[in-house]
C-alpha cells in the first residue's frame, strides 16, 4: 500500500483535541492494565526494532502506526552513512522504550517502497504517525539532532493522535526499565486535563477553556494543555458567528482589523491555515498602532493552534518578520 504524503500536523482539526485526549488517556489505562497483569502484552526491547518489506508494509508500518509513531530506516549494505547513522537509530530506539518503533527498510530489496516515498538518496529517515507519513531527515544526522527529532515527534503522537506508544515488559530490559514505569504513572494535572474534556464533549467552551487555564496556572508550559487551550479559545470565538457576514466585511474593509481578524479565526476553523497566516500577515503590513498589534497577537495564538514546529507556521513566523521590520 502506498503511504500517504501527508504533514504529520495535516489540516487543524478542531474536534480531534477531545479525541485525542481521550484516546491518550484509554492508551495510558490499557498499557497500566497491561502492567498489573503481569506485563500481558507487553514486548521485549529487540521488537522494537524491525526489519520490513513491501508485503508487510502496511501491516508492520501504517496499521502499527496508529499506536505508536513508527521511524523508518531507508539503508542498505553497501551505504558507508547508513553503518553510522542505523546502530545509533537502533540504540534511541531502545532508549526511548516504546515511545518510537524503527522500521528498517534495505532499498536494494524494496525498490518500489523507495520510489513511492521519492527518496533520491540514503540514508533516508522519515516517519508514519496515525498511517501519515512525513521526511525527518537525509543523510547522516548527529546524536542531539536525532533526539530532538524524536522528542518531536513522540510529542505530536501524543498531543494530536493520542498515541501514548508500545508497553515495554520490564523484565526484559536492562535497567529496570524505569521510563515504562514513569510512563504509567498519572501525570499531576490528569483531572484537570480530563475536566476539559469532559466540558469539550458537553459543549462547555468555557469550561474547557477555564480547566486549561487552571492547568497552565501552575504549569505555564505544559503542551497538552497550551494547545487545548488555543483551541478551545478559537472554538469559542466562532461560536454563534455568520460565516457568510464574516467574509463579506472582510471582503468589503480590507484594512480592518477587527474583520480580517474574524475571517482568519474562521479560515483557521475551516482547515484553511495558509489563507489564515496569509489574511492577517497582510493586515499587519495595512494596518498601525493598536489594530497592528491586535492582528499580530492573534496571528500568534493561531500559531498555537497549529503547533510550531509545523512548516506553515515556521513560514508564516519568517513572513510576519519581514512584514513588521
Amino acid at each position: 500500500m502506498q503511504p500517504r504524503n501527508m504533514s504529520m500536523s495535516g489540516v487543524v482539526d478542531l474536534a480531534a483535541v477531545k479525541a485525542a485526549q481521550e484516546a491518550k488517556a484509554k492508551a495510558e489505562q490499557a498499557r497500566a492494565e497491561a502492567a498489573r497483569q503481569g506485563g500481558g502484552g507487553a514486548i521485549s526491547p529487540a521488537d522494537l526494532v524491525i526489519d520490513v518489506d513491501e508485503a508487510g508494509f502496511e501491516r508492520d508500518v501504517l496499521q502499527r502506526s496508529t499506536e505508536v509513531p513508527v521511524v523508518i530506516d531507508f539503508w542498505a549494505e553497501w551505504c558507508e552513512p547508513c553503518k553510522q547513522l542505523s546502530p545509533l537509530l537502533e540504540r534511541l530506539t531502545v532508549e526511548y522504550n516504546g515511545r518510537v518503533l524503527l522500521a528498517k527498510i534495505d532499498v536494494d530489496a524494496n525498490q518500489m517502497l523507495m520510489q513511492q516515498f521519492g527518496i533520491q538518496g540514503i540514508p533516508a529517515v522519515f516517519a508514519v504517525v496515525a498511517g501519515q507519513a512525513l521526511p525527518l531527515f537525509q543523510g547522516a544526522a548527529g546524536e542531539a539532532q536525532i533526539r530532538q527529532t524524536l522528542d518531536q515527534l513522540v510529542q505530536v503522537g501524543e498531543q494530536r493522535f493520542g498515541l501514548t506508544g508500545l508497553a515495554v515488559d520490564p523484565d526484559a530490559e536492562p535497567g529496570g526499565g524505569a521510563p515504562a514505569a514513569q510512563a504509567e504513572a498519572a501525570g499531576p494535572y490528569d483531572a484537570l486535563l480530563e475536566a476539559a474534556v469532559r466540558a469539550l464533549d458537553g459543549g462547555d467552551l468555557a469550561g474547557a477553556v477555564q480547566a486549561y487555564k487552571n492547568v497552565l496556572a501552575d504549569d505555564p508550559t505544559n503542551p497538552e494543555a497550551t494547545l487545548g487551550l488555543a483551541q478551545a479559545e478559537l472554538l469559542q470565538r466562532v461560536q454563534g458567528l455568520d460565516p457568510q457576514q464574516v467574509r463579506k466585511d472582510a471582503a468589503e474593509k480590507p484594512g480592518d482589523a477587527a474583520a480580517q481578524i474574524a475571517a482568519a479565526d474562521l479560515d483557521l476553523v475551516g482547515g484553511h491555515v495558509e489563507d489564515a497566516f496569509g489574511r492577517l500577515i497582510e493586515t499587519v503590513g495595512r494596518t498601525a498602532g493598536d489594530d497592528r498589534d491586535a492582528v499580530r497577537v492573534r496571528l500568534l495564538e493561531l500559531f498555537e493552534v497549529v503547533g510550531a514546529d509545523d512548516p506553515r507556521v515556521v513560514a508564516a513566523r519568517r513572513a510576519l518578520a519581514r512584514a513588521l521590520f
